[in-house]
């Protein structure tokens, strides 16, 4: 069947990509270095044409609260309607766990938009619920840094791997039907921020202290252990920190 991947050319996107045509699907990777742009609108109703399953997985490309809630506001709303006009009959869409925890921060009330407009959709749809990637703990640290100590909560978090998302996104694309309704995915194991990033210090050699700090902001964010960890009955990636650590080491 026609997959259309929405920011097929990032992190995510690229690896459920691979996996989707693996498994003889027809996969769309629509991203505007390709000529769709779901901002304006530019090219998704060609890209959609035939489509059975859109997985969006674009995020935006500010942080900051203004860009990032026009963002998820703007390109949702195209998105959607041009799924709509086009018979779509899957929507999945990527998320973050404990969004509805973290509406303090304006990206995360951005997220929180996104799911809105999916929920009030007439697409069927499923939306996947991530914890954080192994792959963002570095920039989590390079945002923590305060007087050149990296002050962190000791707050758990349960990250994953990005090729984990990608094979729980494709279970979900290829396997199940729509259900509306949310999906937690998690690593395999619940660790204190601060500890995870001096485990990442150790392995890559980096010299900052950490510090840490039990009114640390994330992302302007005050944590407890609820925050970045999923509830009951998550499905969880298998890859644990050591061995992606380990794997990098190896590349």
């Amino acid at each position: 069947m026609k997959i259309v991947i929405i920011g097929g050319s990032g992190l995510i996107g690229s690896k459920l990509a691979v996996l989707l045509r693996q498994a003889g699907h027809e996969v769309v990777a629509a991203s505007p270095s390709t000529g769709v742009n779901t901002l304006t609108g530019e090219g998704l109703r060609e890209a959609l044409a035939g489509a059975r399953i859109v997985v969006d997985v674009a995020n935006s490309p500010s942080f900051a609260d203004e860009p990032a809630l026009h963002f998820f506001d703007t390109a949702g709303r195209n998105l959607l309607a041009a799924e709509a006009e086009a018979g779509v009959a899957h929507h999945v869409a990527l998320s973050v766990v404990g969004t509805d925890r973290l509406l303090a921060s304006g990206y995360f009330r951005a997220k929180q938009r996104q799911e809105e407009l999916i929920e009030a959709s007439p697409v069927p749809w499923t939306i996947v619920q991530a914890t954080q990637f192994f792959e963002f703990v570095a920039g989590i640290a390079d945002g923590s840094v305060r007087d050149g100590e990296v002050r962190l909560s000791n707050a758990l978090i349960q990250p994953m791997s990005a090729d984990d998302v990608a094979a729980a996104l494709a279970v979900v694309v290829v396997g199940e039907s729509p259900a509306r309704r949310r999906i937690e995915i998690a690593g395999p194991e619940a660790v204190p921020l601060d500890a995870l990033v001096r485990r990442l210090f150790a392995a890559t050699g980096d010299k900052r202290p950490v510090v840490t700090d039990a009114e640390a902001s994330y992302f302007g964010v005050q944590l407890d252990d609820r925050s970045l960890t999923p509830g009951t009955g998550p499905r969880l990636g298998t890859t644990r920190f050591a061995d992606w650590l380990a794997q990098r080491a190896r590349a």
